[in-house]
């Protein structure tokens, strides 16, 4: 099994930062992608930003300019530096990967449990 651990959410006024983190542990054989995802109360969760193990990156558009995602291949470890934080931000995110665990064929989806952030005055 794999194992995702989040960190580094809280509250923030508008327009502060935060940096989240998220370090995948366990039978790892491989992991192909991670990213963040979110949910906000009463709405469906959505997609943040991902990165592949080679660097690519996807965001949102709305996040587009203001968060960066980031990895250490190393440490199987993802950030999400979230800069110019607004109100609408606020939402549980969760940590995803895409990869394979020891003794396992093909790929397959892990989440962390989640880690509210919360923009407010």
């Amino acid at each position: 099994q794999v194992q995702l651990v989040e960190s580094g959410g809280g509250l923030v006024q508008p327009g502060g930062s935060l940096r989240l983190s998220c370090a995948a542990s366990g039978s790892i054989f491989s992991i192909y992608a991670m990213g963040w995802y979110r949910q906000a109360p009463g709405k469906q969760r959505e997609l943040v930003a991902t990165i592949t193990n080679g660097g690519s990156t996807n965001y949102a558009d709305s996040v587009k300019g203001r968060f960066t995602i980031s990895r250490d291949n190393a440490k199987n470890t993802v950030y999400l530096q979230m800069n110019s934080l607004k109100p609408e931000d606020t939402a549980v995110y969760y940590c995803n990967a895409l990869g394979t665990a020891l003794g396992t064929i093909g790929l397959s989806n892990y989440w962390g449990q989640g880690t509210q952030v919360t923009v407010s005055s």
